[in-house]
């Protein structure tokens, strides 16, 4: 895994926390294929965001997990969700990104299942 690969997730990361939409855009490449399924606890559903012609090959893969904490504007009750990411790396941007709600399912797509907590 390249320094820079690691790196450009980080940045991603850090802006996507942010908020900060330009500053995610350049560690995405313009081709980039997202699936998400942050949305389904929100109600929403599953879903794939692709770039224009589609990912044509892999790059580095790296496996984040973490956790998403909320608070409601009004009521301020503050929840917190588990999550996995893995993403596909080419040329120090993210080309392809998989979000799963089980941090032991993104293990599992990435082969690393053997990783998982309770191991």
């Amino acid at each position: 895994m390249s320094e820079e690969n690691v790196e450009s997730f980080k940045r991603g990361t850090e802006a996507y926390n942010r908020r900060d939409l330009d500053e995610l855009l350049k560690t995405l490449d313009p081709e980039v294929e997202w699936h998400s399924a942050l949305l389904i606890p929100f109600g929403g559903a599953a879903t794939v965001s692709r770039g224009h012609d589609g990912v044509r090959d892999l790059g580095d893969r790296i496996v984040g997990i973490g956790r998403i904490r909320t608070r409601g504007k009004h009521s301020g009750a503050v929840t917190e969700l588990a999550f996995g990411t893995v993403t596909d790396m080419k040329n120090g941007k993210a080309i392809r990104i998989w979000t799963y709600l089980d941090p032991e399912e993104a293990l599992e797509a990435a082969g690393l299942s053997e990783y998982g907590p309770d191991r």
